[in-house]
Protein backbone atom coordinates (compact mmCIF):
# COMPACT_ATOMS: atom_id res chain seq x y z
CA UNK A 1 0.00 0.00 0.00
CA UNK A 2 1.54 3.46 -0.74
CA UNK A 3 2.63 5.82 2.04
CA UNK A 4 0.52 8.49 2.74
CA UNK A 5 2.46 11.65 2.79
CA UNK A 6 1.16 14.56 5.23
CA UNK A 7 4.04 17.08 5.24
CA UNK A 8 1.99 19.26 2.72
CA UNK A 9 -0.92 18.97 4.39
CA UNK A 10 -2.79 22.27 6.28
CA UNK A 11 -5.92 21.68 8.35
CA UNK A 12 -8.31 24.35 7.31
CA UNK A 13 -11.05 26.06 9.42
CA UNK A 14 -13.81 28.42 7.80
CA UNK A 15 -12.00 31.13 8.92
CA UNK A 16 -9.41 30.76 6.28
CA UNK A 17 -11.74 30.94 2.82
CA UNK A 18 -12.57 34.43 2.87
CA UNK A 19 -15.08 36.50 0.12
CA UNK A 20 -13.63 39.68 -1.80
CA UNK A 21 -15.96 41.48 -4.01
CA UNK A 22 -15.36 44.02 -6.39
CA UNK A 23 -17.63 46.08 -9.54
CA UNK A 24 -16.51 44.59 -12.74
CA UNK A 25 -16.54 48.37 -13.67
CA UNK A 26 -14.25 49.66 -11.26
CA UNK A 27 -11.64 46.95 -12.17
CA UNK A 28 -9.48 49.74 -14.06
CA UNK A 29 -9.80 52.42 -10.36
CA UNK A 30 -9.92 50.08 -7.51
CA UNK A 31 -9.10 46.51 -5.61
CA UNK A 32 -11.04 44.58 -4.49
CA UNK A 33 -12.53 44.51 -1.17
CA UNK A 34 -13.42 41.87 1.57
CA UNK A 35 -16.62 41.92 2.72
CA UNK A 36 -16.48 43.05 6.26
CA UNK A 37 -18.10 40.86 9.29
CA UNK A 38 -17.93 37.64 7.17
CA UNK A 39 -19.81 34.84 9.08
CA UNK A 40 -20.01 32.39 6.62
CA UNK A 41 -18.92 31.61 3.47
CA UNK A 42 -20.38 28.56 0.98
CA UNK A 43 -18.45 27.58 -2.47
CA UNK A 44 -20.16 24.63 -3.94
CA UNK A 45 -19.45 23.55 -7.34
CA UNK A 46 -21.90 20.47 -8.66
CA UNK A 47 -22.87 19.09 -12.31
CA UNK A 48 -26.09 16.77 -12.40
CA UNK A 49 -25.76 13.52 -14.24
CA UNK A 50 -28.48 11.25 -15.68
CA UNK A 51 -28.55 7.85 -17.17
CA UNK A 52 -30.15 7.35 -20.81
CA UNK A 53 -31.06 3.92 -21.87
CA UNK A 54 -30.01 2.95 -25.31
CA UNK A 55 -29.75 -0.21 -27.23
CA UNK A 56 -26.23 -0.61 -26.25
CA UNK A 57 -27.37 -0.42 -22.12
CA UNK A 58 -27.16 3.07 -20.23
CA UNK A 59 -25.26 6.18 -21.74
CA UNK A 60 -24.39 8.57 -19.00
CA UNK A 61 -25.00 12.23 -19.52
CA UNK A 62 -23.69 15.64 -17.75
CA UNK A 63 -25.58 18.64 -17.21
CA UNK A 64 -23.86 21.86 -17.47
CA UNK A 65 -21.96 23.05 -14.27
CA UNK A 66 -23.78 25.24 -11.87
CA UNK A 67 -21.40 27.36 -9.27
CA UNK A 68 -23.48 28.13 -5.55
CA UNK A 69 -22.07 31.37 -3.78
CA UNK A 70 -23.45 32.67 -0.22
CA UNK A 71 -21.98 34.75 2.27
CA UNK A 72 -23.74 35.40 5.44
CA UNK A 73 -22.36 38.66 7.08
CA UNK A 74 -23.33 41.24 10.13
CA UNK A 75 -25.49 43.78 8.21
CA UNK A 76 -23.18 47.24 8.09
CA UNK A 77 -22.41 50.11 6.00
CA UNK A 78 -19.61 49.76 4.02
CA UNK A 79 -19.10 50.71 0.47
CA UNK A 80 -18.59 46.66 -0.47
CA UNK A 81 -21.96 46.05 1.33
CA UNK A 82 -23.73 48.84 -0.75
CA UNK A 83 -22.25 47.65 -3.71
CA UNK A 84 -24.55 44.39 -3.35
CA UNK A 85 -27.32 46.05 -3.22
CA UNK A 86 -26.60 47.64 -6.26
CA UNK A 87 -25.87 44.43 -8.12
CA UNK A 88 -28.93 43.17 -7.61
CA UNK A 89 -30.92 46.24 -7.98
CA UNK A 90 -29.16 47.44 -11.13
CA UNK A 91 -28.31 44.12 -12.59
CA UNK A 92 -24.47 44.52 -12.26
CA UNK A 93 -21.53 42.61 -12.54
CA UNK A 94 -19.18 41.54 -9.48
CA UNK A 95 -16.42 40.08 -9.53
CA UNK A 96 -16.20 37.51 -6.63
CA UNK A 97 -12.71 35.63 -4.75
CA UNK A 98 -12.62 33.27 -2.50
CA UNK A 99 -8.93 33.05 -0.88
CA UNK A 100 -7.60 30.94 0.71
CA UNK A 101 -5.39 32.55 3.21
CA UNK A 102 -2.91 30.02 4.51
CA UNK A 103 -2.67 28.18 1.24
CA UNK A 104 0.35 29.96 -0.41
CA UNK A 105 2.64 29.03 -3.60
CA UNK A 106 6.44 29.31 -3.43
CA UNK A 107 5.74 33.19 -4.80
CA UNK A 108 3.80 33.79 -1.50
CA UNK A 109 0.63 34.29 -3.43
CA UNK A 110 -2.36 33.14 -2.00
CA UNK A 111 -4.95 30.42 -3.74
CA UNK A 112 -7.97 31.58 -4.72
CA UNK A 113 -10.83 31.13 -6.69
CA UNK A 114 -12.25 33.40 -9.24
CA UNK A 115 -16.10 34.23 -10.71
CA UNK A 116 -17.79 36.99 -12.29
CA UNK A 117 -21.92 37.30 -11.47
CA UNK A 118 -24.52 39.29 -10.18
CA UNK A 119 -26.45 39.14 -6.75
CA UNK A 120 -29.46 36.85 -7.23
CA UNK A 121 -30.60 37.24 -3.51
CA UNK A 122 -29.89 39.49 -0.67
CA UNK A 123 -31.80 38.75 2.42
CA UNK A 124 -31.95 40.67 5.58
CA UNK A 125 -32.76 39.48 8.60
CA UNK A 126 -33.55 42.13 11.58
CA UNK A 127 -35.35 40.50 14.47
CA UNK A 128 -36.28 42.33 17.77
CA UNK A 129 -32.68 42.30 19.93
CA UNK A 130 -30.49 40.35 17.63
CA UNK A 131 -27.70 41.72 15.26
CA UNK A 132 -29.16 42.59 11.98
CA UNK A 133 -27.71 40.00 9.89
CA UNK A 134 -27.44 39.36 5.58
CA UNK A 135 -27.32 36.34 3.62
CA UNK A 136 -26.01 37.25 -0.33
CA UNK A 137 -26.66 34.64 -2.78
CA UNK A 138 -24.64 34.89 -6.40
CA UNK A 139 -25.49 33.59 -9.69
CA UNK A 140 -21.97 33.19 -11.52
CA UNK A 141 -21.89 33.53 -14.87
CA UNK A 142 -19.14 31.01 -16.95
CA UNK A 143 -16.52 28.60 -14.93
CA UNK A 144 -15.12 29.50 -12.16
CA UNK A 145 -11.19 29.98 -12.38
CA UNK A 146 -8.67 29.20 -9.92
CA UNK A 147 -5.13 30.82 -9.28
CA UNK A 148 -2.79 32.06 -6.97
CA UNK A 149 -3.37 36.19 -6.63
CA UNK A 150 -0.99 38.94 -3.98
CA UNK A 151 -3.00 40.96 -1.21
CA UNK A 152 -1.98 44.85 -1.16
CA UNK A 153 -0.98 45.73 2.29
CA UNK A 154 -4.40 47.08 2.96
CA UNK A 155 -5.85 43.98 2.00
CA UNK A 156 -3.53 41.57 4.26
CA UNK A 157 -4.20 44.28 7.27
CA UNK A 158 -7.93 43.26 7.00
CA UNK A 159 -7.08 39.29 7.38
CA UNK A 160 -4.40 39.83 9.82
CA UNK A 161 -2.38 42.70 11.84
CA UNK A 162 1.89 42.34 12.69
CA UNK A 163 3.08 42.59 15.64
CA UNK A 164 3.61 46.34 17.23
CA UNK A 165 5.75 47.72 19.99
CA UNK A 166 4.28 50.28 22.86
CA UNK A 167 5.57 53.39 20.48
CA UNK A 168 4.36 55.35 18.70
CA UNK A 169 4.28 54.62 14.79
CA UNK A 170 6.41 56.51 12.56
CA UNK A 171 7.80 56.02 8.97
CA UNK A 172 11.76 55.25 8.50
CA UNK A 173 14.17 56.26 6.00
CA UNK A 174 12.86 53.46 3.37
CA UNK A 175 8.73 53.95 4.18
CA UNK A 176 8.93 50.97 6.71
CA UNK A 177 6.81 51.07 9.79
CA UNK A 178 8.74 51.55 12.78
CA UNK A 179 7.08 50.95 16.04
CA UNK A 180 9.37 49.42 17.80
CA UNK A 181 8.46 45.94 18.61
CA UNK A 182 9.83 43.12 16.76
CA UNK A 183 8.41 39.82 15.48
CA UNK A 184 8.28 37.05 18.46
CA UNK A 185 10.47 34.34 16.62
CA UNK A 186 10.74 30.92 18.16
CA UNK A 187 15.04 30.66 18.48
CA UNK A 188 14.45 34.05 20.21
CA UNK A 189 12.64 32.99 23.35
CA UNK A 190 14.26 35.54 25.70
CA UNK A 191 15.78 35.24 29.08
CA UNK A 192 13.94 36.16 32.66
CA UNK A 193 16.41 39.27 33.80
CA UNK A 194 15.12 41.78 36.55
CA UNK A 195 13.58 44.69 35.50
CA UNK A 196 15.12 47.70 37.14
CA UNK A 197 12.72 49.97 38.90
CA UNK A 198 11.85 52.97 37.67
CA UNK A 199 11.11 54.58 41.56
CA UNK A 200 13.60 57.07 42.75
CA UNK A 201 14.80 56.78 46.27
CA UNK A 202 13.59 58.11 48.91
Amino acid sequence: MPETTTGNVIKLTGDDVVCYVRKRSNAKTEAASLIPAQTSFEFDLKRDSDTTDTKDGGFATTASLETDVEVDFLNNTSKIADQLVDSILNNEVLEIWGVVRKRRNKDGKYFAWYMQGIVSEDDNSNDAGDTSERDVSFAISGTPQRGWTTLTDDQAAELDYVFRGLDVVTEGEDGAEVNGGIPWKDEDAGTNEEVPSTQKAA
